[in-house]
């Protein structure tokens, strides 16, 4: 059965740092939801690659080509992967999703866009420098900010107790919102992610 209309997406890149050192980190949130996906597909659905400075997962969804990409580069420079991989295969940016961590919003929480600034975030900075536009979609997950100490050491840390718990739950949702996405396009992923997230917080 082919996707719904309006979804449009064609490559997911989720964002982070190579290195068993930053696996857990809180930076690596769009790896973690790579992985996720990944598992949820049969097995051998999509075939890794390497190319572009980057792991690139290629494969078919409800009959429709799809590429995962997992940029190698270092965060701060993940547009220098992403923009040569979506040129050679003549992808759009409103044809990209990029899954990203999120400072401004508390661990677990998600929140979908159809685009906009990148928000200090210094992998969607190098994204839209690089392709030149910020049309891409988005999907963030939230990691929190630290009380006390410097952002960069924070990020590049993992998470602890009830955090990584709420975490873990973050990472799955948000592969269930990207496959929403996929399925029903970004309007109806919007209407369901974010709108769960803001009930969640009035009932408490």
């Amino acid at each position: 059965m082919a996707p719904e209309a309006g979804s449009g997406i064609k490559l997911i890149v989720g964002l982070g740092n190579p290195g068993a050192e930053y696996a857990k980190s809180r930076h690596n949130a769009g790896f973690m939801v790579i992985e996720k996906l990944l598992s949820t597909f049969p097995e051998g659905r999509f075939i890794e690659s390497h190319t572009a400075g980057s792991r690139v997962f290629t494969g078919r969804f409800r009959g429709r080509n799809l590429v995962l990409q997992m940029p190698l580069t270092y965060m701060n420079v993940s547009g220098e992967a992403v923009a040569p991989l979506s040129r050679r295969l003549g992808i759009t940016p409103k044809e990209i999703l990029v899954i990203s961590d999120d400072l401004d919003l508390a661990p677990g929480r998600l929140r979908l866009r159809q685009g906009g600034s990148d928000g200090g975030h210094n992998g969607l900075k190098s994204i839209i420098s690089q392709l030149g536009s910020a049309e891409f979609k988005r999907v963030r997950v939230g990691i929190g900010r630290p009380e006390s100490g410097k952002t960069a050491d924070y990020v590049l840390s993992g998470f602890e107790g009830d955090e990584e718990k709420a975490f873990a739950a973050a990472v799955d949702r948000a592969a269930q919102a990207v496959q929403t996405v996929l399925s029903a396009g970004m309007t109806a992923a919007m209407n369901k992610f974010n709108a769960a997230e803001k009930n969640d917080t009035e009932n408490k």
